[in-house]
């Protein structure tokens, strides 16, 4: 019996296979940041973290693996034989700092007296028993299937082999003789890798080295390799998905924006006053904007949720990375041992060569046939998800005329944020009012008076 189903590391739709008979807010320059859309709103959702630099790649690979650790293996294409430098253990902290680095914010700005006439502006794996058989009648029966034990290593807690075969049907024979349960439908796409001579990185957590450490999650996988590739092999981890699953990617290049080659890439919707009720309610906006926005398209797209220089942000969701936690993640090109940023804005010119780029992907076989491949442009225009929260002044309207004029135009505003909200999320303008107008966003619009009336006021009051 096997004890699990075919489990998913949805990050790169990696193939992690179960094993056979196995039991404050932050000031930025132009406004608060109040709120950030991280990658923990997405059920089903994991990241990796790509470094690209001309043919030279590493690869961080985040595991959303939940269950006993002994049942946790996955298997990912590869362009070649990695050596055991290529392969490296990090910790999940850094890929949290990048996340909350780059993920779509919520921004709140404060109007100012209209009666100074100021512009408002917005600126701003335990490794398994080896069964009784000898070395010899393995290596014997590996050979009958085609499927070659190009290297072993263990790298942390993971026990890792790097493969080659000849054939889908002998590495799907080895995979289910090995402990994996295969699910339909895989040995197509397994052919398809080998056609493109692809070797199959195979990993196992190690229960020895895994209690020295004493955590009881799994750590991230990284390997660098060359390849003229820039490629993510997402589908073997739709073979048997029923639900679509959330990639996030974030790209780390020297030249400028990463993009998707053969799907289209567009920006992630942005800029939008919304209303203030939304400040407790940003997690549920947000997913909800997003499958709104993906609903829309008429084609399967890639969308882009940030793109800056690494070194300073406006408004930060949270301080850029150091330059050791970069060369960490594979930067390779960046110094090691670098103090980091001070503050939460640096000056354009103090930006460290890289640029991050934060893609999020939702897909299932269906939409998403073909493995996602990219490639890093010279283009370095900034660009971040962000939503405004405006708050009204709070002054009187006797103040001046032009109080009396902003006043009278805030039900205007308000109806605006409504329809804003509305068109990002597709829910009912009329419940949008109410919510509004219950946190004190009125649609009330003074009365206008005839032209008369005021006329002779200064008279009456005499009398």
């Amino acid at each position: 019996m096997f004890r699990k189903n075919l489990f998913l590391l949805y990050s790169l739709g990696l193939f992690a296979l179960s094993l056979l008979g196995l039991n404050g807010k932050a000031q930025a320059f132009c406004g608060f940041y109040v709120a950030k859309a991280d990658t923990k709103l997405f059920n089903q959702a994991s990241k990796v973290v790509l470094v690209r630099d001309e043919d030279r790649t590493v690869i961080t690979m985040v595991s959303d693996y939940q269950g006993e650790t002994k049942d946790f293996a996955m298997v990912v294409p590869v362009p070649s034989v990695l050596q055991k430098n290529q392969i490296h253990v990090t910790e999940n902290k850094i890929i949290d700092h990048l996340d909350a680095y780059t993920a779509p914010r919520l921004v709140e700005y404060f109007d100012e007296d209209p009666c100074q006439v100021r512009r408002y502006e917005t600126m701003e794996l335990g490794s398994l028993p080896m069964a009784a058989s000898s070395l010899s009648d393995k290596e014997t029966r590996n050979k009958t299937l085609g499927v070659t034990i190009e290297a072993s290593y263990t790298v942390g807690e993971y026990d890792i082999l790097i493969l080659s075969a000849k054939e889908s049907q002998g590495l799907e024979t080895w995979l289910k003789e090995n402990g994996y349960k295969v699910p339909e439908g895989a040995s197509e796409v397994l052919q398809s890798y080998l056609k493109q001579d692809m070797k199959f990185f195979v990993a196992k957590v190690n229960l020895k080295e895994k209690t020295k450490l004493g955590t009881s999650y799994l750590r991230p996988l990284q390997m660098a390799f060359e390849s003229k590739k820039f490629m993510l092999p997402i589908r073997l981890g739709t073979v048997n998905a029923k639900d679509k699953q959330e990639l996030f990617i974030f790209a780390l290049s020297r030249k400028g924006r990463v993009e998707s080659t053969n799907y289209r890439t567009i920006k992630i919707p942005s800029g939008q006053e919304i209303p203030l009720y939304i400040e407790k309610e940003f997690g549920s906006f947000y997913k909800a904007m997003f499958e709104t926005a993906n609903q829309k398209e008429s084609s399967p797209s890639v969308f882009l949720e940030y793109a800056w220089d690494m070194a300073w942000c406006d408004p930060c969701a949270a301080d850029p990375l150091s330059k050791d936690e970069l060369r960490e993640l594979g930067v390779f090109w960046v110094e090691p041992n670098s103090p980091k940023p001070q503050g939460r804005i640096l000056p354009i010119s103090g930006a460290q060569d890289v640029f991050v780029t934060r893609l999020h992907v939702s897909y299932d076989q269906k939409t998403f046939p073909e493995d996602l491949k990219f490639q890093t442009t010279g283009d370095r225009e900034n660009f971040q998800g962000r939503y405004v929260l405006r708050h009204p002044w709070e002054g009187k309207t006797s103040e001046c005329q032009e109080a009396k004029k902003y006043f009278k135009d805030l039900p205007k505003r308000f109806e605006q944020e409504a329809q804003n909200l509305a068109k990002l999320t597709r829910w009912d303008i009329h419940e949008i009012r109410n919510q509004m107008a219950a946190k004190g966003q009125s649609f009330k619009m003074e009365k206008n008076k005839n032209w008369w009336e005021d006329l002779w006021k200064g008279e009456d009051e005499k009398k």
